[in-house]
């Protein structure tokens, strides 16, 4: 039996990065995917890939950031499947690189709507499903800024910051739904979003220095846990923070 054997499973940001690594592995392990983004055309590729390979994928256009249109993305999932299984809240922005006094309301607000909102949004339409269907899975991907302070960039951070604290209370409000709330912390990874940054030597050799295990991570170093917590093995995790960070937080 496969890890996901025909688990229906939402996951935002699905068109590149973590999110397409993490549908193309659910496929893989037996989920039907329903893949969301804005970014229709990567989306819509992600999911052709997954098909030709055997495995069960839908692309479904949705902005996490708004409340209707996660009422119309699960209008459909459910339609489709009857139940959501697994929520990947993955879809995010970077935020910029400002000093506090530079950053304008408007890409503050940006960053929180987006990282944050969108991460509340989905768990709150989400479970209302869940609850009436026997529970399920529920995973915010954070980040290692979500647990400790940057030079640069606090609207990222305090966003990420957001999302672990959100998945503690989740986690303990719906415990007894049989819902369990999990954020995953990864480090500095080797993503499209990224790929600017890391593509300044001195930038990237400054982030390799920070890491202990001394490279950039990838999308496959941080996949593996997050289908741990999407799988019935991490039944007794909830409230957790899974931090993949090539040992950053442990200095």
């Amino acid at each position: 039996m496969k890890r996901l054997q025909d688990k229906a499973t939402i996951i935002t940001g699905g068109s590149s990065g973590i999110g397409a690594a993490t549908a193309q592995l659910f496929a893989s392990e037996g989920a039907q995917v329903y893949l969301c983004d804005i970014q229709d055309e990567k989306g819509n590729l992600v999911c052709e890939e997954i098909i030709k390979e055997g495995g069960k994928a839908t692309y479904l256009h949705l902005d996490v950031s708004s409340e209707n249109e996660w009422t119309k993305t699960l209008t459909k999932v459910v339609d489709l499947n009857g139940r959501v299984d697994v929520l990947v809240n993955n879809a995010g922005i970077g935020g910029g690189l400002n000093n506090i006094e530079d950053y304008s309301v408007d890409q503050w607000d940006k960053t929180m709507a987006v990282n944050a909102t969108g991460v509340f949004l989905g768990t709150k339409c989400v479970a209302t499903v869940m609850r009436k269907t026997g529970g399920g899975s529920i995973i915010n991907i954070s980040s290692v800024y979500g647990l400790v302070g940057v030079n640069r960039g606090a609207s990222y951070s305090a966003s990420k910051g957001a999302v672990r604290i959100f998945t503690k209370a989740a986690s303990v409000q719906y415990s007894a739904d049989n819902i369990r709330v999990n954020s995953v912390h990864p480090g500095f990874i080797d993503t499209p979003q990224a790929a600017t940054l890391l593509r300044n030597k001195e930038v990237r050799d400054h982030l390799i220095d920070l890491t202990p295990v001394g490279r950039i991570g990838t999308v496959d170093d941080v996949k593996y846990g997050i289908l741990y917590l999407a799988s019935d093995e991490s039944a007794y995790m909830t409230g957790s923070e899974f931090v993949i960070d090539g040992g950053i937080t442990a200095r």
